[in-house]
């Protein structure tokens, strides 16, 4: 008997745009709305559309998946018998062809405390019985387990489920998170670290989203891209087309068919396997919105260099011993391993509108590359070297995860960091903090500055809400008191960005935003003139400048006499009345 094998079809001989629709609904959900539709056409239209892999992710059930299963299996027993009618006989061999052509991935749209959905993808190979019983440890009640309703009463907390779908073996994705029943929370009065928790935690693979086309600083993608002080875990985004029925409804455009809202992934093969390697990897060029209209090449480093340097990312020309330009790379890497992570380019400047230098013989420079990154930075460091070309220039793209093990240093002793797009060495609190970080191999959570908050991992229903308009700005840097002895006199410096205090530093020593930060203070702690500072309120702006591609503040808020400044803020630390301020400013300057 000829058994269909539903692993997707041949794998490419090297790395390929793939299409996936990793969210659609079957008529076993129960508010899908053509439930005359067949399993056969389901395909079929994924066919038609496009898609190399899709997953039936039908609500709170595996039924869907395990329908078409069975009937297949019915399928092929009445072949064995030879009791097969010619049309039955037809359905098997559309059913094998498509199989062969197209990766159909089991899956399930859970539905978590509060009505959030997640969506769990799973090998072709991973038995339905198996997935069945993850649905009883997330508290589907047993009756209800083949009826596909959204509504399932109390079930698991969000970050359980994301850990049990995981243990489970599968692909953990929130679905439509920026939407209703997405865990960006979007339409709920509550938020802050609830918010944080759900779309930072470790075990979540990818967000769905609904504006993935969007090319806009305030897309979701934009959003969580790793810059947000509150949002350090940069996170994979998708699109699906949540298709509750076979094509597109002619009256309500947003009720989306099958493949209507999909995602071109970059894998060397099609495989599930490929799939969930590619949402554990720190490579974030490898997905891109679908289109269905032929579109010039992506160039993600042209891409990456019109958002500039920044907390996770930079550019450098060349890595030549002379200079030091090999040194500053190292050191780069050194920072970003005890920051966020990020990504390196080299052979390319931050200017998008300059041409790229390229390099002369990539190879040879990714070997030296990584001979030095083993040899000068310690402990062990993995990164993730790679040619990759933009503009006809080949240049060397490095993948630096945040290290599990910190701190890192550069030759035993220089320990570095990243702050905004400037590296720097790290001062003794900031090495005494990623010595606690890598003792407690811990997330990195944020916390206001000034503000005493305790947050548990489980319940998430108790976790509080971040303070709001009343709070500093959440990057940049505040001198937080100053301190002489023995005619030197040393400040302490807050990072806006997490609230740590940095105690100690002196003029000498301090990093390049610190020393103007520093200097700053200092004039206006001797002669500060309130009405040289533009107002709304008790918020105040003192001025607006450019570093680089980024415009940054320097801000002060008002407390009676007293005042508070604010120096080197960027817009991902702008937030509420601050918000308004700068936005303000700005538009009072564009009509001026």
């Amino acid at each position: 008997m000829k058994k269909i094998k539903i692993l997707g079809k041949k794998p490419p001989t090297s790395n390929q745009w793939v299409t996936v629709d990793l969210h659609i609904h079957t008529p076993a959900s129960s508010d899908f709305q053509q439930p005359e539709i067949t399993y056969l056409e389901i395909i079929q239209r994924a066919e038609a559309r496009g898609m190399d892999i899709i997953a039936f992710t039908d609500h709170n059930t595996i039924a869907g998946y395990r329908t078409m299963r069975d009937e297949i299996e019915q399928l092929e027993l009445l072949e064995k018998l030879n009791r097969i009618l010619p049309e039955e006989r037809n359905r098997l061999n559309e059913y094998r062809r498509l199989l062969k052509k197209m990766l159909v991935l089991p899956g399930i749209e859970f539905t978590a405390t509060f009505g959030f959905h997640i969506l769990g993808v799973f090998s072709a190979t991973t038995p339905v019985r198996d997935i069945e019983h993850l649905l009883l440890d997330l508290k589907i009640p047993g009756h209800l387990l083949d009826d596909g309703s959204a509504t399932v009463g109390a079930t698991v907390d969000v970050l359980s489920a994301y850990k049990k779908i995981q243990d489970a073996g599968g692909i953990v994705i929130a679905a439509h998170a920026n939407s209703s029943n997405g865990v960006a929370m979007r339409g709920f009065n509550f938020g802050g670290q609830t918010k944080i928790a759900y779309t930072q935690d470790e075990a979540l693979n990818a967000l769905e989203v609904t504006d993935l086309d969007a090319r806009t600083p305030r897309s979701t993608a934009a959003f969580f891209n790793g810059t947000k002080p509150e949002y350090p875990r940069r996170m994979h985004c998708i699109q699906g087309s949540d298709a509750h029925r076979l094509t597109a409804d002619p009256v309500r455009k947003k009720n989306l068919g099958v493949g209507d809202r999909s995602t071109d992934v970059l894998l060397p093969e099609i495989s599930f396997a490929a799939l969930q390697e590619l949402f554990r990897s720190n490579d974030f060029s490898r997905t891109r919105p679908h289109r269905m209209e032929e579109e010039p090449v992506f160039d993600f480093i042209h891409s990456s260099q019109e958002e500039g340097a920044n907390i996770i990312q930079d550019f450098h020309e060349s890595m030549t011993v002379r200079g030091g330009k090999l040194y500053a790379i190292i050191a780069d890497i050194c920072a970003f391993a005890n920051t966020n992570g990020g990504t390196l380019y080299i052979g390319t400047s931050a200017d998008p509108h300059k041409n790229p230098i390229g390099l002369s013989d990539p190879e040879q420079s990714v070997n030296l590359l990584e001979k030095e990154i083993s040899k000068r930075i310690s402990p062990p460091l993995t990164c993730q070297l790679d040619v990759q070309e933009t503009r006809g220039k080949k240049v060397i793209r490095v993948i630096i995860p945040r290290g599990d093990d910190p701190p890192y240093a550069v030759e035993d002793n220089k320990i570095y960091v990243r702050s905004e797009a400037e590296t720097g060495l790290a001062v003794r609190d900031e090495i005494v903090g990623l010595v606690t970080r890598g003792k407690g191999r811990q997330v990195p959570v944020y916390i206001e500055p000034g503000v005493d908050l305790v947050v548990e991992a489980h319940p998430v229903e108790e976790q509080e809400t971040i303070k709001s308009d009343e709070t500093p700005p959440r990057t940049g840097v505040e001198v937080a008191s100053v301190e002489e002895r023995q005619g030197t006199r040393y400040f302490t410096m807050r990072d806006l960005r997490n609230g740590s205090m940095v105690k100690n530093v002196t003029q000498r020593s301090a990093r390049r935003l610190w020393h103007y930060a520093i200097n700053r203070y200092l004039e206006l702690e001797k002669d500060f003139d309130p009405r040289t500072a533009y107002w709304n309120g008790d918020y105040g702006l003192l001025k607006r400048y450019q570093q680089g591609k980024t415009p940054t503040f320097d801000l002060v808020q008002r407390f009676s006499e007293e005042y508070r400044f604010f120096f080197g803020v960027t817009p991902n630390g702008i937030h509420g009345f601050w918000k308004t301020i700068t936005e303000e400013e700005e538009n009072s300057t564009d009509n001026g």
